[in-house]
């Protein structure tokens, strides 16, 4: 996401003059995307845990597992490297062939937890979400500081989940999991207000809109199903 977060970020006061029709406009499309793209994985990974052959290969097979991890990271380094040059259609491509990894991977977690839990934590997921992004789209603050501290404190998050694969420490597990919450509950709100800075800058028509538009849903994308996994680890109840 390096190019993109170089291209859009600037931070400004936001001004009231941002919330105009066309604005609403572009976060509309954002948002559908971002839906499209929550429902596709959503299908995948409940269509995926319903077959035991194909969860089997998927979490028996390593290779095959972290081959589909590294393939979804591969894909969001490309589309962010790639952005600017790629037709608005490729990006949508990719987005959609991401979404679909992560329902692979994420069929997984019908093994460990419960389907009802899985549902009420998306439930609960969603409405924090929508709140906090909703906070990011109306508040006259300027969220880059917000950003930047929780963009460190994700650095963090990454070193300690890390070293606790080794400590296996029950204790850190959950300090990982209210951290990670908190984490992404920030993260939302600023590309929030980071996507509707975008929006009063950009055409959805034109075709760097629509690439815009692509990686702004994206962004979201990734801030929902990261809190989702934390808040899973917290509320989910296990098999």
């Amino acid at each position: 996401m390096d190019n993109y977060n170089q291209q859009y970020a600037q931070y400004q006061p936001v001004e009231a003059s941002y919330s105009t029709a066309e604005v609403r406009k572009f976060l509309l499309h954002v948002y559908n995307w971002m839906a499209m793209g929550l429902a596709v994985t959503g299908v995948v990974a409940f269509g995926v845990s319903m077959s035991d052959t194909l969860l089997r290969i998927i979490v028996l097979n390593p290779f095959i597992f972290y081959g589909l991890i590294i393939f979804q990271f591969v894909v969001v380094v490309a589309m962010s490297a790639a952005i600017k040059k790629m037709p608005s259609v490729l990006a949508i491509g990719a987005f959609f062939l991401y979404a679909f990894l992560t329902g692979l991977t994420f069929s997984v977690l019908f093994l460990v937890y419960t389907s009802g839990s899985i549902a009420y934590t998306f439930i609960i997921c969603s409405a924090m979400f929508a709140s906090v992004s909703v906070f990011g789209y109306i508040t006259k603050m300027n969220l880059a500081g917000v950003g930047t501290f929780m963009m460190m404190g994700l650095v963090g998050l990454i070193i300690a989940s890390v070293v606790n694969l080794f400590l296996e420490s029950s204790t850190l597990y959950w300090i990982i999991s209210y951290a990670g919450v908190l984490i992404f509950v920030g993260l939302t709100a600023w590309d929030t207000q980071r996507i509707k800075k975008m929006a009063a800058q950009t055409t959805f028509e034109s075709e760097e809109g629509k690439k815009a538009a692509i990686m702004g849903a994206l962004t979201l994308y990734l801030d929902f199903i990261n809190m989702f996994i934390f808040l899973l680890r917290i509320l989910g109840n296990r098999r």
